[in-house]
């Protein structure tokens, strides 16, 4: 705990776990924190030093085990995501307390079971999708989002990587909506959703097998299409190679191929070419 002064928007007595910039708002480092810190020290509102305690431990607080880079709001307009693989449950929990004590929402992605319990023991206000594998505080609801962002899945066994892209966007703020089991085996199913399809700012396309259903969709629509290949599949699949460099060698222009089960990463760019797009 630190006693703050020097600065006319602080009182005396006012007492913070972790000295920030922050909105009036939120807890959150922002653009517009930093501008009211320097306007309060450019008019004398705010003495310099005490504009430095303000600014402590900002970029980054290290846990020990990670270092958290609190300026990634500020940079790239979103707070650092938390890949939850590979961390013990304890370490996720102090991760997110860390995280909400700077920002108003959080997302950990791949958290296996007991690192979930713990986060919905210790994170009440966070809530779980155990399709996804992913943990959020602050979702918001499927219907809010600007723009739209349209989750194509080749079949339901791809529901998992693409209910991860969807979260993420809609994390990001987009909106989104899912479309599902319109592989190539079927294409009067495709062809079904095609209005839908070209509602679209930006689509995302997950796929295992033989990853066609990007170029397909490709063919069919004046949008950014980003394909994402799963590891659903039979031995000769290799766990999503085969539909990885199916897509990487797409016929179809306006395609971009993410990593094998990336859902993160696809739905992550999406939303800033979907927010890119809704200016």
């Amino acid at each position: 705990m630190r006693v703050l002064g020097g600065c006319a928007s602080h009182s005396a007595k006012a007492e913070i776990d972790y000295a920030l910039v922050a909105s009036p708002e939120t807890k959150a480092v922002t653009q517009a924190g930093l501008r009211r810190l320097l306007e309060e020290v450019r008019e004398g509102q705010c003495d310099v030093e005490a504009g430095l305690e303000r600014l402590a431990q900002w970029p980054e607080r290290s846990l020990g085990h990670s270092r958290l880079d609190l300026q990634r709001e500020v940079r790239c307009g979103h707070p650092e995501v938390v890949y939850g693989a590979g961390k013990t449950p304890e370490q996720l929990v102090e991760l997110a307390r860390a995280i909400l004590s700077h920002h108003d929402r959080l997302l950990v992605t791949r958290v296996k079971a007991d690192g979930a319990e713990a986060l919905q023991r210790e994170v009440q206000e966070g809530t779980w999708s155990e399709e996804a594998r992913c943990f959020t505080v602050g979702l918001p609801d499927e219907d809010h989002g600007v723009g739209l962002i349209v989750v194509a899945s080749a079949g339901t066994s791809d529901g998992p990587v693409a209910e991860e892209a969807a979260i993420t966007a809609r994390m990001l703020g987009a909106k989104v909506q899912r479309t599902s089991d319109i592989g190539v085996a079927g294409l009067h199913r495709l062809l079904g959703q095609e209005q839908l399809l070209r509602k679209a700012n930006v689509l995302i396309v997950v796929a295992g097998m033989e990853g066609a259903l990007p170029s397909v969709i490709g063919g069919l629509v004046d949008r950014p299409v980003i394909a994402v290949p799963t590891s659903v599949g039979y031995g000769a699949s290799f766990d999503g190679l085969a539909a990885l460099l199916a897509m990487l060698n797409s016929c179809a222009a306006g395609i971009s191929v993410v990593n094998i089960d990336n859902g993160f990463g696809a739905g992550y760019s999406a939303a800033l070419i979907n927010s890119t797009t809704s200016k």
